[in-house]
C-alpha cells in the first residue's frame, strides 16, 4: 500500500512537491514477481528470533541474539529486493540490512553491496546507508564506499521497497522505484564481479551504527524487531548459462537509467543524501580512484 501511494503522489505532483521526489517515470519492482521467503531464501543464524507468517518474515534483536537470512542460490546479477518496515522509537546501534555477499565463500576477501538502517535515537531520523566493498573487506584493509541519506518519509510506518540492481556494468540502489545511488564499474578492481548471495539480518553494531558509536544499544527498549515482505530476486544465478542477460532497473535493456529516472535521483541526493564518501576530506582517497573520475 505505501508503494502505491508513494507512485500515486509521484504521478500526481511530480516536481512542485518539495517533499517528494519527482516521479522516476519508471518502475522495475513491477516487472519481476514476489516469492515466498521459503522458496528463496533460508535461515543463515538466530533461527529462534525468526519467524515467517503470510510469507512476512519477521526478524528480531535482544540480549541474547540477532538473526539473520541468506538466498538459496549464489547470483552474478540480478535485481534483489524486498519490502521493509523497522522499528520506531530508541534504536541506537542496531542494524537492520538487506544486502548481497560472497563473505562466507571468500572471508576476509569478500565483496558486498549493502542497504543497512542505522539505527537512531529518540527524535532522529533513521540513516539509510548503501556501501559497496569489493575483495578486502574485513581483512584489516576495510575500503568502504558508503552514501548515506535520510528518506523523505518515516520508514518505521509502514513497508517501503528498497531494491539492489546489479550487473556486471553497474550497481543501482532504489527505494520505492526511485534511483537513489547509482554506481558504475569504472574497472575491475572497484567493482564487484564476483557471485554473491543475497542476505538480510538484524544485529547490534554498537561500536559504530549510531554517530560512529556514540549511542549504544539500550536493552531495556529490546526487542528490536524488523520485517520484510514482498521478497525479489531475479536475475542470472551463478549457475546460470553464459548467455543469460542481466536484467534492467530502466526501459533500456542495456542498462543505465532514463533522464527522468537521474533527475529523480539527483532530487534526492540533493535533498536526502547527508554524506558522500567521495566527498569526505579525512577519506585516503588514492584507496577510492573512481572518486577522481
Amino acid at each position: 500500500m505505501a508503494l502505491f501511494l508513494s507512485l500515486l503522489l509521484i504521478l500526481l505532483f511530480p516536481s512542485a512537491n518539495a517533499d517528494w521526489p519527482p516521479s522516476p517515470g519508471y518502475w522495475p519492482s513491477y516487472k519481476f514477481r514476489p516469492m515466498s521467503f521459503h522458496k528463496g531464501f533460508k535461515n543463515l543464524w538466530g533461527p529462534s528470533h525468526q519467524s515467517v507468517n503470510h510469507n512476512a518474515l519477521t526478524i528480531w534483536l535482544d540480549k541474547t541474539s540477532g538473526s539473520g537470512f541468506k538466498s538459496v542460490r549464489p547470483f552474478r546479477s540480478g535485481y534483489f529486493s524486498a519490502s521493509i518496515k523497522v522499528q520506531p522509537g530508541y534504536t541506537a546501534g542496531v542494524i537492520t540490512a538487506f544486502y548481497l555477499s560472497n563473505n562466507e565463500a571468500h572471508p576476509g576477501f569478500h565483496d558486498e553491496v549493502d542497504i543497512e538502517f542505522l539505527g537512531t535515537t529518540f527524535g532522529k531520523p533513521y540513516t539509510l546507508q548503501t556501501n559497496v566493498y569489493v575483495r578486502g573487506s574485513g581483512d584489516g584493509k576495510i575500503i568502504g564506499r558508503e552514501m548515506k541519506f535520510h528518506l523523505w518519509f518515516d520508514p518505521t510506518q509502514d513497508f517501503h521497497h528498497y531494491a539492489i540492481l546489479w550487473t556486471p556494468k553497474e550497481i543501482i540502489f532504489l527505494v520505492d522505484d526511485v534511483p537513489i545511488r547509482r554506481y558504475p564499474r569504472k574497472s575491475a578492481a572497484t567493482f564487484p564481479l564476483r557471485p554473491m548471495w543475497v542476505y538480510g539480518s538484524i544485529w547490534d553494531a554498537s561500536s559504530w551504527a549510531t554517530e560512529d558509536g556514540k549511542y549504544k544499544a539500550d536493552y531495556k527498549y529490546q526487542p528490536f524487531v524488523a520485517k520484510y515482505t514482498n521478497f525479489k530476486a531475479s536475475g542470472c544465478s551463478a549457475y546460470a548459462p553464459a548467455w543469460c542477460h542481466p536484467v534492467s532497473a530502466s526501459p533500456f535493456r542495456s542498462g543505465g537509467l532514463t533522464r527522468q529516472q537521474r533527475r529523480a535521483m539527483r532530487w534526492v541526493q540533493r535533498y536526502h543524501m547527508v554524506y558522500n564518501y567521495c566527498r569526505d576530506p579525512k577519506r585516503n582517497h588514492a584507496l577510492t580512484p573512481e572518486c577522481r573520475s
